[in-house]
């Protein structure tokens, strides 16, 4: 068996069976010999597609069944239009009735052994006859080699049925499913990993031509998705049935799908060769090799992680884009659907169905975006926690670039929002900014669309720099901004409470004499032995120290909160005053300009002071004692501005 490692090229292309002229020179001299010989004229006529051979009885009917019956009653004979192999596969069984030697290769075999079937030139009617010999070449020499093998099985293509019936198909098939295995189970090879290194797409957008190159990689991978589907199926079926692991297998469906299906490449080819339908042919090749493909991908595997490491996200984005595209039947596009849900939380946001023309095809109304609706939906059907906040996030990503549609409707771009339950999101900073850029796109939606919109977003689940952001966007409600506000005071009041208890029990660790060691470890800068003195400094005087010093910067931190408290009232006092209509507003984008400037800059100038004393914990959590006030504070400011 060759090496198919050592190959350097592939085997020649099988574009006619008989390219060899030979047969024809060498049945001239074989005739006229013949005649010499015998001294008979040829007196039988043997026509073939148009084409007339003058031939002698006794040769044919000594070695063809068919010849005995259907020469007993004529001395012209007409071989059907469908011969296999055409005059050139006759000629050659001519040469071997008057018992000329063959010149067989790989390129004739298979036409010959489909023309020796019809003309019944069997044991039947001689000892080592056509068929017989034919049959001995493709089982001793073509299936002993990977090329001559796949030479054989490309000619089949125009011999079939014949070939299938024959079993020349099937041979050739697993004799090259055989070969590869061996190929892949070699121990010179050292495979540890899968046959071609696909991982490098999950990362990026699926490149076609990029994929092609990678095709080279293994030589017979190369030989394998240049051959017809339907025998190049049949040798992916045949290399599991007889074991090959899936990560060697898939791979090779892969790049099949790559190259007859996604490559633009392909289809200009196509196109050029088709004519004048060129288009319309095209779509029918791609889409009969689409949906084939679909079957033998490993789309319903049990563990879709692993298969994910074989076979990348982006390619199954890549096989539904061009489902949708050719308007595929709903059975292959829900396939690849829920194969897509499965791997949803390994994909990327850019790997998202968009429409490629935009002008033509509103977004809103695409059907790239109901699919990707379908997808998230069937996610989330699994009703698995596992990786929710990431399929959560990729949507409100997704979302935040169709809502720049401004035919997208308000209840259509809810729905949306509603697809993924709000438990899944572990953040609302996406869907904001996917709810701003909706904003963004109308103008003019009322105030109480803004409303029932914004009411999606949780502002405890908002980032500090996303609630600054709500703070300054003009086009969020009011409701909002109070809602973002009173959030991160709650988070203020939150640390100030945990610095009161640190406080409170370090103040009893040194009245009791019970703080561990543990505890009132202190920093080197503070340490209580002076490193100028050779007295130590007692730890309990330290202590109290640091006691008294924390009373004096606990005061500084309560008026700065009273400051705080009194800012908002004048804030809240300042927004609820009716406007020159008489109207109480709640959204701050319907006051005038400078209105709309001076409250959201105090607003921010607020907002920011009070996360800075967020921040301050780690200063404070050794300085409050007295964070029972500033609750109650922070209390009744919550109940004061409750929204």
């Amino acid at each position: 068996m060759d090496s198919l490692s050592a190959r350097s090229s592939p085997p020649p292309a099988a574009t006619s069976p008989f390219s060899n002229p030979k047969p024809v020179e060498l049945l001239k001299k074989v005739i006229f010999a013949w005649v010499q010989e015998t001294g008979l004229p040829a007196s039988i006529c043997v026509r073939v597609h148009g084409k007339s051979f003058d031939l002698h009885r006794s040769p044919l009917i000594s070695r063809s069944g068919y010849f005995k019956k259907a020469l007993r009653a004529s001395n012209a004979v007409e071989l059907h239009q469908e011969f296999p192999g055409g005059p050139e596969a006759f000629e050659m069984a001519a040469l071997f009735a008057y018992g000329s030697r063959l010149p067989l290769d790989p390129f004739n075999v298979a036409a010959l052994r489909c023309a020796a079937e019809l003309l019944e030139m069997t044991e039947d009617h001689g000892s080592g006859n056509l068929c017989e010999a034919a049959d001995l070449y493709l089982n001793q020499v073509v299936l002993q080699s990977w090329d001559d093998t796949l030479i054989v099985l490309q000619t089949c293509h125009t011999l079939l049925p014949m070939a299938e019936e024959l079993l020349i198909v099937s041979r050739c098939v697993e004799s090259l499913a055989f070969m590869a295995c061996m190929e892949i189970l070699d121990p010179e090879q050292k495979r540890g990993r899968p046959v071609l290194p696909l991982r490098t797409f999950s990362d990026r957008p699926w490149d076609p031509e990029a994929v092609k190159e990678l095709a080279g990689h293994d030589l017979w991978i190369k030989d394998l998705i240049a051959l017809p589907f339907n025998f190049f199926a049949r040798i992916i079926r045949s290399l599991r049935r007889q074991g090959m692991k899936e990560k060697y297998v898939s791979p090779v469906v892969v790049f099949y799908a790559n190259k007859w299906v996604l490559s633009k490449k392909t289809h200009k080819f196509w196109e050029q060769e088709d004519g004048a339908d060129h288009a319309a042919n095209t779509n029918d090749k791609v889409s009969a090799i689409l949906q084939a493909i679909v079957e033998l991908l490993p789309i319903r595997s049990q563990d879709p992680d692993r298969n994910a490491e074989i076979v990348p996200v982006t390619f199954y984005f890549a096989l539904l884009s061009m489902a949708l595209s050719l308007n595929l039947s709903d059975g292959i596009r829900v396939n690849l659907q829920h194969c897509v849900a499965c791997l949803l939380h390994l994909a990327r946001v850019d790997d998202f169905l968009l429409p490629e023309n935009r002008v033509l095809e509103d977004v809103s109304f695409s059907r790239e975006l109901k699919t990707m609706e379908e997808i998230v939906t069937i996610r989330v059907a699994f009703k698995s926690a596992e990786n929710a906040e990431v399929v959560a996030k990729l949507w409100d990503l997704y979302l935040c670039r169709v809502a720049g549609d401004p035919k997208l409707g308000t209840d259509r771009f809810m729905q949306l929002i509603h697809t993924v339950p709000v438990a899944d999101r572990e953040t609302h900073d996406h869907l904001y900014k996917a709810i701003n850029a909706y904003l963004s796109a109308h103008p003019r939606l009322c105030n109480e669309d803004k409303a029932r919109l914004c009411s999606s977003i949780s502002c405890q689940k908002l980032s500090q720099e996303a609630c600054i952001q709500a703070v300054l966007d003009e086009l969020m409600p009011l409701r909002l901004i109070i809602q973002a506000l009173f959030v991160q005071q709650l988070h203020t009041q939150r640390a100030l409470k945990d610095c009161s208890e640190s406080f409170r029990y370090m103040q009893c660790g040194v009245f009791s004499g019970s703080i561990p060691s543990s505890t009132c470890q202190l920093p080197k800068s503070q340490s209580p032995y002076d490193p100028e003195e050779t007295t130590p400094v007692p730890l309990e005087d330290h202590l109290v120290q640091r006691s008294e010093h924390s009373e004096v910067e606990y005061e500084s931190t309560r008026f700065r909160m009273q400051a705080l408290e009194q800012e908002l009232a004048s804030l809240k006092h300042s927004l609820r005053r009716r406007n020159p209509f008489g109207q109480v507003s709640d959204c701050i984008g319907s006051l005038r300009w400078s209105s709309q400037r001076k409250y959201t800059n105090r607003m921010l100038k607020v907002f920011r002071r009070m996360s800075m004393l967020g921040k301050s914990k780690s200063k404070i959590k050794q300085r409050a004692s007295a964070s029972g006030s500033l609750a109650c504070r922070s209390k009744s400011l919550n109940e004061m501005y409750d929204c």
